[in-house]
């Protein structure tokens, strides 16, 4: 599948979570299999593309198309759904929100493909958050969930991360971070990022999230050398972490970057803030799947959301891996697929679309 191989839905003005408008919106979207089967929503990642999250949809998958109908979303901001990339006069380009994204979702699949009730909602990191987010946002629409290297709320350790990276890039354009979660307002008219402050910004960028993404036993075990065939430390610095953050747009980045940022799902009606109210509202069964050794979503978070849950909803596995964040996606570690794949199998098979309805 090629990048530009996807669809959009056309949402008009689209009213924001902060009281602001996102104009002449519209979110991008990709569709697998017949409308008629149970269907499943799989939102991207940080930075990711639609056609990121192909690697976990196959015949040869628990994400079968020839099972399940399968619709991959697009964030705001990622370059496909509306993006300060794809939308440049708009300036600053508003703070979105996972309810925002949500929303968005929840008018694609009710008003324009014409679906009721989903039979569930997955996603990996950002992909998990929007997982939280439709299970607290619309607790009665979807029987099972499967948020796995995510999160409910994104933790101050997560958000300190996040400052360390986004103050690398904007440091490119003499700009400073005006906080976690603030939005980032974006240059003024006559004042792009040129094409020395976008490399130097977006190196550093990546180098930066280079110590975040893989854990502490990924490079003392050296799998950049034996799993990606790197020669050193630094040829994998420059080719794979500098060579993913090259290819982003920054204002895109950062956009993205507040959303994370700002994620919890209880700030919204009828929580007020109230996380663990939030957590016990989830009615889907919803499987957890941390990585046991990812630096920025740890398993404590995750055993704490499952256990706010009501009894007999959550269930938390831990990726048996040294992958780190990583261990999730975007499938490069064929053996954390396939556990992935399995936990999925297993899952669906005990709480499957006919037995939901019994």
């Amino acid at each position: 599948m090629s990048s530009a191989d996807y669809e959009t839905f056309k949402l008009g003005d689209w009213h924001l979570q902060s009281g602001t408008t996102l104009p002449n919106a519209h979110i991008a979207y990709k569709t697998f299999g017949d409308p008629k089967l149970p269907a499943i929503v799989y939102p991207t990642w940080y930075s990711g593309s639609i056609s990121d999250n192909v690697w976990l949809v196959g015949e040869d998958k628990t994400l079968n198309p020839k099972t399940y109908f399968i619709i991959i979303s697009a964030l705001f901001g990622n370059g496909q759904s509306t993006s300060p990339s794809n939308t440049p006069s708009l300036k600053p380009f508003p703070a979105i929100t996972f309810y925002d994204n949500v929303r968005a979702q929840h008018a694609l699949v009710t008003k324009h493909l014409k679906i009721s009730h989903l039979y569930c909602v997955t996603g990996w990191s950002m992909g998990a958050g929007q997982t939280y987010q439709w299970i607290t946002q619309f607790p009665d629409f979807m029987d099972v969930a499967v948020p796995f290297c995510g999160s409910a709320r994104t933790s101050l350790h997560n958000q300190v991360f996040l400052e360390g990276v986004k103050s690398a890039l904007l440091a490119a354009k003499g700009m400073s971070s005006r906080g976690s979660k603030m939005q980032v307002l974006g240059v003024e008219e006559g004042k792009e990022w040129t094409k020395e402050e976008k490399t130097t910004g977006l190196k550093a960028f990546g180098r930066g999230y280079a110590g975040w993404g893989f854990s502490q036993a990924f490079y003392r075990e050296k799998l950049h050398e034996k799993h990606f065939g790197h020669p050193d430390l630094e040829s994998f610095m420059i080719d794979f972490w500098e060579g993913w953050a090259c290819s982003k747009d920054p204002e895109n980045m950062l956009v993205m970057l507040q959303t994370w940022q700002s994620g919890d799902c209880s700030l919204q009606e009828p929580y007020k803030g109230d996380f663990e109210k939030a957590m016990a509202s989830i009615k889907a069964k919803t499987l957890v799947l941390p990585s046991r050794t990812d630096l920025y979503f740890p398993p404590e978070d995750s055993e704490y959301e499952v256990t706010n849950m009501k009894p007999g909803i959550g269930q938390l596995e831990e990726f048996p891996s040294i992958w780190g964040h990583w261990a999730g996606g975007p499938g490069d570690s064929k053996e954390d697929l396939k556990w992935l794949d399995r936990q999925l199998k297993t899952f669906f098979e005990k709480y499957g679309v006919s037995k939901m309805s019994t």
